[in-house]
């Protein structure tokens, strides 16, 4: 990109995911913009570059080094920043107990994720796993063929961390976390997510820390899916916006 600016450049990669990513009919570009660019300055360029997604880019988020951003950040050269619409939702962080994070194509094996987080004190695990829908009722029934989920990987896994933390800060009797997202093309009946606790005892705050956890995946976790059956496809897109730095 040449603006006619003398005042130096930089480079940054932009990727793009889901609805931006079918719209564009790419994921991944390297943008050459004047010194001193910020967000949004790149997607009004984005915008001239790719018009069959200019209705999309107003509403997308935006991550730069895989932290959410406003379109007023400033831009560095080498950063990584990525347009996405709002989401539909490795061991250890410091922590004494034991976590477990993993964005995977793998299936789900609840008895192996469980272990991870057992302890010799545990007597509790609160686990909530989400399945495919071979049926979603929206007014009327929609039949599904499949789901094909889609992740920012490196992002993804730094937010499961962010959830789990958010989780102790809430119930710090919880010992264990583990947290599992599937991606990848899945049939109906199958388990695609896992949000696990464990504690000491039943009415340490396991039930809540699982319901706040799934809650706040699909709220900061960039995960998407594409619904696909008789009636076509589509983006399955969130209405949570979060915040610069959330």
């Amino acid at each position: 990109m040449n603006n006619g600016y003398n005042t130096g450049s930089l480079q940054v990669t932009v990727l793009f995911f889901a609805t931006l990513k079918d719209r564009a009919g790419t994921s991944r570009l390297t943008v050459e913009m004047p010194a001193d660019s910020h967000v949004d300055e790149l997607q009004t360029w984005l915008t001239e570059r790719f018009p069959s997604a200019r209705d999309f880019f107003p509403s997308c988020l935006v991550a730069v080094n895989h932290e959410y951003a406003d379109r007023q950040t400033l831009l560095k050269d080498g950063d990584q920043v990525a347009f996405f619409p709002p989401v539909s939702g490795g061991i250890g962080s410091g922590t004494q107990f034991p976590e477990y994070f993993s964005v995977t194509t793998e299936s789900l094996d609840l008895n192996l994720i469980l272990e991870k987080i057992t302890l010799p004190t545990t007597g509790a695990a609160c686990i909530f796993s989400g399945m495919v829908r071979g049926q979603t009722r929206r007014g009327k029934v929609f039949e599904t063929d499949y789901l094909e989920y889609e992740a920012y990987p490196e992002m993804a896994e730094s937010k499961l961390r962010q959830v789990a933390r958010e989780m102790r800060e809430r119930w710090p009797e919880v010992e264990g976390i583990a947290i599992v997202q599937r991606i990848g093309v899945l049939q109906p009946g199958t388990p695609t997510v896992l949000v696990a606790c464990s504690a000491g005892h039943r009415d340490s705050g396991v039930f809540d820390a699982a319901f706040y956890g799934i809650d706040r995946l699909k709220q900061i976790v960039p995960i998407w899916k594409k619904e696909v059956g008789p009636a076509g496809e589509i983006w399955v897109e969130g209405e949570y916006y979060p915040q610069a730095g959330e």
